[in-house]
């Protein structure tokens, strides 16, 4: 649609550039908002130090790595909060600092040893730690147990009264038990033992039968027949995402409200264009690895990917009877073509798939169990999930065991989509600035062209808290500078930026705003990071493009 304002100033025959901008991204864009963005030159990339110092010479591409072999990237970490929510049966409030203790105390583990394979976290369920590497590998199923209840039974610690009843318990050489934290408060000496010799937690080899049909793909005999997570129905998710709208709606009016009285829209004026997002959220299985790649490649180029369904087509009241009762009933399609990259894990041929839109809704909050949208306003995340995981089993059966894509690799994943060829850059093999200038070579004013991602060392100091986690993958979006210092723009899958105070990191930015990166505004802000180019290079094991 032409606006007639801009009709007036622009030569007749002109393309408007809003209506361009909205076709080709799929998304709204207040008129106001870049009213004023064309005249300034903040908006041009800074040339400054765009690698002087480059090795390959000025002007000439970073050469990529070879491609590592399959068992080298089993990357994935589970979302902690769409497992707990899952298990729970309602939402959980992500911007309340509580939100740490219900995680560790639903996972079992201490909120700061959740997103580090080292400390053995249910989060990688299914993965073991190479030490010597910092890489993840996969565990087969001779090597994970199911727990019952009675394994989970804890000791009756009231009698305790002196260390030496610990010993009677079963905490055996108390003398060489770990201690992960003492202190002197009020002259009480006040320590935290290991104690897994007389309670035993879930972790990455022994979880519970409830989270083994959640998030991982191991299965017997009996259970590969037909496959449905706990407390949850295959249901249609349109019908689902239309049930919700009212309530989305009410929310959307009162954060307008509340915004508008805190004049938060007069002061960010070019973000309150948009009150919804369809940006693809991680489910309770240990694919971060797909769903970054998903969104990589809709970031970079919305046309990749397709959401326009279809219905079975009938020409007349004469075909009713032709037609069989599995294809009267079968309702919309979505058709997606996947791209044979290489490999016998997670590939298969060249092929279009076609879903219907059932995906897996948990009982008790109406929510999809695995990738929803961010917004929770569309759906097509949910039926590219759902399409790869049918593609990768190859089965025609439409209640695909979506835990199948449980650990993989981001930057085939974006190939597979597009069509196009995968390029990894580890870190250890480039400096910091040969990083940036990937992203920058990648990119088209600070927003990232042709799909990129990265993934993090399965172990590190660094990996305390949800913004940053071991073995995980991210999408990257872009890169901006501010003074001397250059940042790469990423996304976490979760769709989670976690409240502020639980952790900190030396060069990372956890809220980026559009006036610190004007892409922004085209996305829900929630799991946008800034990493200087430096620190990126000490957090991250690989990043890559597929082009």
């Amino acid at each position: 649609m032409f606006n007639s304002e801009s009709s007036s100033s622009n030569a007749a025959g002109s393309v408007d550039p809003y209506a361009l901008f909205e076709a080709l991204t799929g998304k709204k864009i207040s008129r106001d908002a870049l009213s004023d963005a064309s005249s300034k030159t903040e908006d041009y990339d800074d040339l400054r130090d765009i690698s002087m110092d480059n090795r390959n010479g000025m002007g000439r591409e970073i050469q990529p790595d070879h491609r590592p072999k399959e068992e080298e990237v089993m990357i994935g970490a589970i979302n902690p909060y769409a497992m707990v929510e899952a298990m729970l049966g309602h939402k959980l409030d992500r911007r309340n600092m509580n939100v740490s203790r219900i995680l560790s105390d639903v996972l079992q583990t201490d909120y700061d040893e959740l997103f580090d394979l080292k400390h053995r976290s249910v989060l990688f369920a299914g993965l073991k730690l190479n030490e010597q590497e910092r890489r993840a590998e996969e565990l087969k199923q001779n090597d994970v147990k199911i727990l019952s209840e009675r394994d989970l039974v804890t000791p009756d610690l009231s009698r305790v009264q002196r260390l030496g009843d610990l010993e009677k318990l079963g905490l055996d050489k108390l003398e060489q038990t770990k201690i992960k934290e003492a202190r002197i408060q009020n002259g009480k000496l006040r320590v935290v033992l290991e104690g897994e010799n007389i309670a035993r937690t879930v972790s990455n080899r022994a979880f519970t039968r409830s989270m083994n049909e959640l998030a991982t793909r191991y299965r017997d005999q009996k259970e590969q027949r037909q496959w449905t997570p706990p407390n949850s129905a295959w249901r249609d998710i349109d019908e689902v995402v239309f049930q919700h709208a009212p309530m989305r709606l009410v929310a959307d009016v009162n954060r307008f409200r509340l915004g508008y009285h805190n004049n938060m829209f007069e002061a960010n004026s070019d973000c309150n264009h948009v009150s919804r997002f369809d940006d693809p959220v991680q489910g309770a299985t240990s694919n971060s690895w797909l769903i970054a790649a998903i969104f990589s490649v809709f970031w970079a180029d919305p046309s990749q990917i397709q959401r326009a369904s279809r219905k079975p087509h009938r020409r007349n009241e004469n075909d009713r009877g032709n037609m069989q009762d599995e294809d009267m009933n079968r309702g919309r399609r979505l058709e997606i073509k996947f791209h044979d990259k290489g490999g016998k894990r997670n590939n298969a041929d060249t092929r279009t798939i076609e879903v219907d839109y059932e995906v897996p809704i948990n009982k008790s909050s109406n929510d999809p169990i695995y990738c929803r949208a961010s917004g929770e306003n569309d759906i097509w995340p949910a039926l590219y999930e759902k399409a790869y995981a049918k593609w990768i089993t190859r089965t025609n059966n439409e209640r695909p065991d979506i835990t199948q894509t449980a650990h993989g690799d981001p930057i085939k994943a974006m190939a597979q989509i597009n069509g196009r060829e995968p390029h990894y850059y580890f870190t250890e093999r480039h400096q910091s600035q040969d990083i940036l200038g990937v992203v920058r070579q990648n990119s088209v004013n600070f927003k990232t062209i042709c799909p990129m991602a990265a993934f993090t060392h399965a172990s590190g100091y660094m990996y305390r808290g949800s913004n940053l986690v071991a073995n995980h993958a991210y999408s990257v979006l872009g890169w901006t500078n501010h003074g001397e210092r250059q940042y790469i723009i990423l996304r976490n899958p979760w769709g989670v930026t976690e409240p502020m105070g639980l952790t900190a990191y030396p060069g990372l930015i956890d809220r980026v705003e559009p006036s610190f990166w004007r892409p922004a505004c085209l996305l829900d802000h929630e799991g946008v990071l800034a990493v200087e180019a430096h620190a990126f290079r000490e957090y991250f094991r690989c990043i890559g493009v597929a082009k």
